[in-house]
């Protein structure tokens, strides 16, 4: 194999001489992590609500939610990235539309991308809410409404509080995806972590060097997540059911 090997290429200065190349891979790896964690934030909040209202007796709500959940499940991440960087400017207001249009391009990738990432996993996080809600026995929902509660009130402080710990390793799974998906943002332009290696590679042609520093980027990122997950799970686990003692 005649490949010439080059780990020094990341402590060369950049093809615009501002930075080294490692300084590249270092940026992207930020904006991964910006980039994924602000879209989570938007995933867990909205996708707890939707996933609540999917189980309330209000059919009307439910249907709503379910709507939201089928929506997001089935179009595909790529589409619903390019619908919200391309096609919703066209369809806001004039006024709004150009100025979101003329702001700072990265500005727009990056909030095109948050709002997608966020919204595409909201509608799975839905799916885990609602059946950690639905695993509940029946008595707990009954339990409540008997000691004088509302509804509202019985999901808040009965139902939900052993739900979320019951669906701590699903939710996982979804952080964890969350952030392998930010990937598909360098479609847009958006310069994250694999955009980064991409573009290392065509600056240096050194492809192998490139994406093994990705690739290792992405574990490191993965197992920091799993562990301080897998603790959380621990910290919270009721004895008696998954993962507790």
């Amino acid at each position: 194999m005649g490949y010439q090997w080059n780990w020094g290429v990341f402590l060369q200065p950049s093809a615009t001489g501002d930075d080294t190349y490692l300084g590249w891979m270092f940026a992207g790896f930020k904006m991964t992590i910006g980039l994924s964690l602000s879209a989570w934030l938007i995933a867990l909040l909205l996708g707890a609500l939707v996933g609540v209202l999917r189980t309330v007796p209000n059919k009307v709500l439910a249907g709503l939610a379910t709507a939201y959940v089928e929506m997001f499940r089935n179009v595909p991440l790529l589409v619903q990235l390019f619908i919200w960087y391309f096609v919703l400017p066209e369809l806001l207001p004039a006024s709004i539309g150009n100025a979101y249009k003329q702001s700072n391009p990265v500005l727009q990738q990056f909030l095109a991308s948050m709002v997608c990432l966020g919204l595409f996993t909201s509608a799975r996080v839905a799916e885990q809410v609602r059946a950690g809600i639905n695993s509940l026995p029946k008595g707990q929902k009954n339990a409540g409404l008997a000691l004088g509660f509302t509804l509202p009130q019985t999901y808040r402080f009965v139902m939900l509080p052993m739900a979320f710990r019951l669906v701590v390793p699903p939710l996982t799974s979804e952080f964890l995806n969350i952030f392998k998906n930010s990937a598909v943002c360098s479609t847009i332009g958006l310069l994250e972590l694999a955009a980064q290696g991409r573009q290392l590679v065509d600056y240096t042609a050194q492809p192998f060097e490139s994406f093994i520093a990705v690739t290792i980027s992405y574990i490191i990122i993965n197992v920091t997540v799993m562990t301080l997950m897998h603790k959380f799970e621990k910290r919270i686990a009721v004895p008696g059911y998954i993962g507790g003692k």
